[in-house]
């Protein structure tokens, strides 16, 4: 009787002592290597995982940063104080980045936009683009008003505002999500520091706009001819502001026979 009690609990530890030695060689066989840095840089990060900075989250942007594949001021959530701890960590100088915010280049409002009809649907601006007409709007370059970029910003930083699209400066974190998702590309980035931006993305002609919109760029140019630093120039029947070469004179906003050009910041 006691030999066969002795013999289980011979058999059982030698079992475990099998079972820990396999564990432990194959810990070592599989034991992957962690990168100081990049658990630095990572923690360093807001975590916020919006994907703003072009990688799978933040430890994407961690692992890229590590590895040199990424600059120190990647993430745009951050800024510059993330930015410089994270020079600290990688042992580089963290220069200067500017802060962008998303600007919406329209301003058809429903008192300024003519109306096709009422679209009762989805609000979903990839679902009403899609409607009879190319939705309700008579301007088929307009803001649609469905509020799907609200919906994807992580921040709160854009809502709705009668019919169109409207950013808090303050609040965006350039993450681009919003731009990401409008169908109608109505949404980019420009420095926090612009004054002046063309409110409008009609690439149709003055005639047309002026039927659909009280407020739409018609393309006449008098703002390319006043801007006195050659920041302004139009293309495809709409003005563009060059905003490295603004010197936010202004005079831009106050030719704009059609109020296009909106004084922002």
């Amino acid at each position: 009787m006691v030999s066969g009690i002795l013999l289980s609990v011979a058999i059982v530890a030698g079992a475990g002592l099998l079972i820990g030695l396999f564990l432990g060689i194959a810990s070592n066989k599989l034991h992957v290597e962690v990168d100081e840095k990049e658990v630095a840089v990572l923690e360093a990060l807001p975590g916020n995982n919006c994907g703003g900075c072009g990688f799978p989250g933040c430890s994407g942007l961690a692992a890229a940063i590590a590895k040199g594949e990424a600059p120190v001021g990647q993430c745009p959530v951050g800024g510059e104080a993330v930015a410089s701890v994270i020079a600290g960590i990688m042992g580089v100088e963290a220069g200067n980045s500017e802060r962008m915010v998303a600007f919406v280049h329209c301003a058809g409002t429903t008192e300024q936009t003519e109306v096709k009809y009422e679209y009762i649907g989805a609000p979903d601006c990839r679902v009403i683009d899609q409607a009879p007409g190319a939705g309700p709007k008579a301007c088929e370059y307009g803001c649609l008003g469905g509020g799907t970029c609200v919906q994807v910003c992580p921040f709160d930083a854009i809502h709705v505002e009668n019919g169109v699209a409207v950013v808090d400066r303050e609040a965006c974190k350039a993450c681009g999500k919003c731009i990401a998702v409008c169908p109608r590309h109505l949404i980019d980035l420009i420095p926090y520091h612009a004054t002046h931006a063309v409110a409008c993305s009609s690439k149709a002609r003055g005639p047309v706009v002026m039927k659909a919109c009280k407020v739409g760029c018609v393309g006449c140019g008098i703002c390319a001819k006043n801007c006195p630093a050659g920041a302004v120039t139009v293309e495809d029947n709409v003005a563009r502001i060059d905003q490295e070469k603004c010197t936010h004179c202004g005079l831009c906003t106050e030719k704009c026979p059609k109020n296009g050009i909106r004084v922002i910041g």
